[in-house]
Formats: structure tokens, C-alpha cells, sequence
């Protein structure tokens, strides 16, 4: 397969550059169908930025093979083979022609020795550019077997793809570790944590030039930091703690419940090494925070529960009632001269539509809150009936991302730095594996229809048996080598000071 997959990449290329640079005919005869062609992946009518790696496709047919032509006014790329692969420089010369405007795609197949014209569709370039990498964390999407995964980055200008870090590195036979919630502060590769469960775990802080393993455990707090984010301009990142399960359902399209049975909030000092509860109200599960980009505000979601007073097994009387609790998208105001957090506000309440809000995240510019809603719980990266919303936090509208949504799950997203362009995780390909999507978002707050993350083979996803989670934009790659981060981890952890608030 593996064979058969690199002949067909590699007859397209050769043809693709061929016909670039001999400036070969497009068929000559041929039928002209009504309809858009069935192309994998799907750029019909996409926006796109201007700089990125170009959209590679294969018809999703029988079709012995194809002709693309991609032209903006006297500039042109005709490819021919099993595949339409553009040069990589040759796109860039015509994106940057066509930005503001569009590229126009005139796609030929052929079966049965005859030709179709299909009708022509528009890739709309975008003047907005894009942050130059995406980081992500690639894993099987199975409930028990995590070893084999990294915490990979991707080049979005190119398709070059590097391991960040690798779980491999630290496991011993029976002793295996998970690697999990990479974060960075402010898209700053050089700025980032990520956590290793199990053996030899911590948490792992790389800041001004040092890599650092944290033991975050403390008698004082939940469990050790779990889903962080990092102060845009402080060294304090904030996590929830989470006493996580997982059960599975006998006969259910989500096919697994991931649930809290408790969860608070903490704040950790980089510098002090030094962690404080912000939250710790046993009947409130507070779970993902987000800082606001000026950093005076800290979102968060919350889920009421209360266990009767006879309960002597909370997971037991959790998973009784477990499609029963929904979050709400909370605040609290934060002042950077005292590190004092004030009360907390409702920022959205869920629970009263008879749904469930996760995963707040907030634009570059502070405006538009994007956060998954679902019909309850907290893991929606499970939840088939998991959608985008999107909420002006300057008009307090809410609405379904509707444009951005498809019949299946859609989860984890990334705003870039110039909040122009979304990356979300979405099953929508198949069900079953998560693949990253981009879109453009306007001034308004609208997007523009997601394109699946460009691929130098096209057929690659549908091939890669390994799922995209947590996809996070950064301004460059993380240059720290996978073998020095676990180095680290094979050391001891530093044990966290608890105190009862950070100081200045």
C-alpha cells in the first residue's frame, strides 16, 4: 500500500511539473458536466491565506485521471496525473498574484478514455497570513493504548513536520507514560509546557532557555496541573485539576463518556515555583481556563454537582447522573499588582438552553469568544452532537458557528496571533479520526467555509490512522530537541511550594 500510495504521489508530481514547465494543452475534447467536481479534500470555494503550502487534491471517483488547471490572469499551474500537486514555489508566485482575489481551478478527468469538464471553482486568497506552525499531539483514537504518540509541529508554508517530543523516549517496557497539553505563552515557541503522566511523569516548563521537570503535586490541591494556560505577559499559568474517569457505553454513538468527578482551579508561578488554589468549592467542577489577551480577565467553564452526604463512591454516583451536568463559561477579573482574582461572573449560561459549554477561547483582539457546545458533559472531543459557537463579547450575540459546523464532532480550536483564522480538530471526514480545519474569520465575527490542513500527498489523512488533538498555532518551531526534553524528564521533578495566593 505504502508503495502503490508513493507511485501514484510521485507519477503526479513528475506530471505536474512537466506540463508547469511546458505549459501543456488541457484537453482539447471533452463532455462539460453541470456540477463541481468530487475532489479530495474538499477546497471547492475555500478562503485561504497567502501564505500557505498549496492545496494538493485527488478526484474522489473512479477516474483513471485528472488535469487541473490554477490560473489568476496570465499566471497559470497545469497539473496532470492521479493527483493535482502544484509546485511549491510556482503557488506562492500565484497566491501572492491573487491575494484579495481569486484563484480560478478548472478540473478534467478522464474515465473510460473520455474527458469531463467539470465546472470551474474559486480558492479565495486571503491578504491575512496565517502563523507559520500549528503544534498538535498525534495519537490512536483508542480508549486504553497512548504509547505511540507525539507532540508533533507542522510548517503550514510547506509540509514539513517534525517530532517535538516523543512518548517513546521515556517508556521502559511495562512502564509507559502519556504525554498530554502542550501550552504555550503567547504563541511563543520558546515559552511552552506539556505534561508526561504515569512513568516518570511531571510537568515539563521550558522558559527563558530552561527546561525545567515540575512535581505539581501537593497535599493542598486537587491533583497536579491538567489543562493550562499561560498569562500572556506573566509567568503564571493557570490549570485546572481534574480527577478524571472514563467509562463506555454498551450501545451509543459517543462511545465513550471521559468525565471529572472533581475538578478546581490553581495558579502556578514559573519563577517562584510556587502554586495556589484559585477555586476550590467542592460542589463547582471548574475545567479549561483561558486568559483574556490583555490578561485582566480569566474565562473558564463550570459545572454545578452535588454528591448526597451518604455517598461513599463519587464515580459511581457520578456516572448515574452523568448526562445530566452541563457547564456554564464563567470569569474572573484578575489585577496584575496585587495577583488577585475577583469573583466569578457568568459569561454564558448553557445550562439554561439544556446544553453545555467548553473550551472558551477568545480572540486576539479580546472580542469574539469561540467555545464547543454540547448537550452535556465536559469532553466533547467524544460528542458527535459537539458544534462551534461563537460570542461577541462587545454586543453579547451568541450564535452556532454554523459555517464552520458539520454533522459530526467538532472540538479543540486555536485562534492565530492576528485572529484572522481558526484551527479546529473535526471528525467529519469519517467519525472516528480528528483532523485539523482552518477558517478564516472576518471582522464580524463570520467564518468562511474550513479547508482540512494541506497535505504534500492528498490522500495522506485517509491513510493516517492516527488522530490530530489539542492543535495550537505558534510564530515559529519549538528548536528545543525531543532527546533534551526527555533528559529532563528522566530526572527528578522539583517539588511546588503551595501558598495560600501569589504575591508580586
Amino acid at each position: 500500500m505504502i508503495r502503490n500510495r508513493y507511485n501514484r504521489f510521485m507519477m503526479g508530481l513528475f506530471s505536474c511539473l512537466f506540463l508547469t514547465a511546458c505549459n501543456q494543452q488541457l484537453p482539447s475534447e471533452y463532455t462539460q458536466s453541470d456540477s463541481l467536481p468530487q475532489i479530495y479534500p474538499d477546497y471547492t470555494d475555500v478562503t485561504v491565506p497567502v501564505n500557505i503550502a498549496p492545496l494538493t487534491f485527488e478526484m474522489d471517483d473512479l477516474s483513471e485521471e485528472m488535469v487541473v488547471r490554477y490560473s489568476f490572469g496570465e499566471k497559470e499551474i497545469i497539473c496532470r496525473g492521479n493527483q493535482s500537486l502544484p509546485d511549491i514555489d510556482d503557488w506562492k508566485q500565484l497566491t501572492v498574484a491573487a491575494q484579495g482575489k481569486d484563484i480560478q481551478v478548472e478540473t478534467y478527468a478522464c474515465k473510460d478514455g473520455q474527458w469531463t469538464r467539470y465546472q470551474p471553482f474559486s480558492i479565495h486568497v486571503s491578504p491575512d497570513s496565517i502563523d507559520a506552525y500549528i503544534s498538535y499531539r498525534l495519537i490512536s483514537p483508542s480508549y486504553t493504548c497512548y504509547e505511540e504518540l507525539t507532540i508533533s509541529q507542522r510548517c503550514l508554508e510547506n509540509y514539513d513536520e517534525s517530532v517535538i517530543y516523543d512518548n517513546m523516549l521515556c517508556t521502559d517496557g511495562p512502564k509507559g507514560q502519556c504525554i498530554n497539553c502542550h501550552n504555550y505563552q503567547h504563541y511563543d515557541p520558546d515559552k511552552m509546557q506539556f505534561h508526561a503522566r504515569h512513568n516518570l511523569g511531571g510537568t515539563v516548563v521550558a522558559y527563558d532557555g530552561k527546561i525545567r521537570k515540575i512535581n505539581m503535586r501537593n497535599d493542598s490541591i486537587l491533583s497536579a496541573g491538567v489543562y493550562p494556560t499561560w498569562h500572556p505577559t506573566l509567568p503564571i499559568i493557570v490549570y485546572s485539576t481534574n480527577l478524571t474517569h472514563q467509562v463506555f457505553h454498551i450501545y451509543h454513538p459517543n462511545k465513550i463518556e471521559v468525565y471529572d468527578t472533581e475538578s478546581d482551579l490553581i495558579a502556578y508561578d514559573v519563577e517562584k515555583n510556587e502554586v495556589a488554589n484559585i477555586e476550590k468549592d467542592p460542589n463547582e467542577m471548574e475545567v479549561f481556563p483561558f486568559w483574556a489577551p490583555d490578561g485582566k480577565y480569566l474565562y473558564y467553564s463550570s459545572a454545578h454537582f452535588e454528591y448526597p452526604d451518604s455517598t461513599n463512591n463519587k464515580v459511581l454516583e457520578f456516572v448515574k447522573r452523568y448526562n445530566t451536568v452541563r457547564y456554564n463559561i464563567y470569569r474572573k477579573s484578575f489585577d496584575p499588582a496585587t495577583m488577585e482574582f475577583g469573583p466569578r461572573e457568568l459569561v454564558f449560561d448553557a445550562d439554561s438552553l439544556g446544553k453545555s459549554a467548553t473550551l472558551p477561547r477568545i480572540s486576539p483582539d479580546g472580542r469574539y469568544l469561540m467555545f464547543t457546545l454540547g448537550r452535556y458533559g465536559v469532553f466533547h472531543i467524544w460528542h458527535n452532537d459537539a458544534d462551534l459557537w461563537m460570542l461577541d463579547l462587545q454586543t453579547g450575540v451568541v450564535r452556532p458557528a454554523n459555517e464552520l459546523n458539520s454533522l459530526k464532532t467538532e472540538s479543540y480550536h486555536s485562534w492565530s496571533s492576528n485572529g484572522r483564522w481558526v484551527v479546529f480538530s473535526s471528525r467529519r471526514d469519517d467519525g472516528n479520526y480528528t483532523r485539523p480545519f482552518i477558517a478564516h474569520i472576518d471582522e464580524n465575527g463570520k467564518g468562511t467555509k474550513p479547508f482540512e490542513l494541506p497535505c504534500a500527498d492528498p490522500d495522506f489523512h485517509r491513510q493516517f490512522m492516527k488522530s490530530y488533538n489539542i492543535p495550537e498555532f505558534m510564530r515559529g518551531p519549538v528548536t528545543i530537541k525531543p532527546q533534551s526534553f526527555a533528559d529532563v524528564l528522566k530526572g527528578d521533578g522539583e517539588p511546588v511550594k503551595y501558598v495560600q495566593k501569589l504575591s508580586k
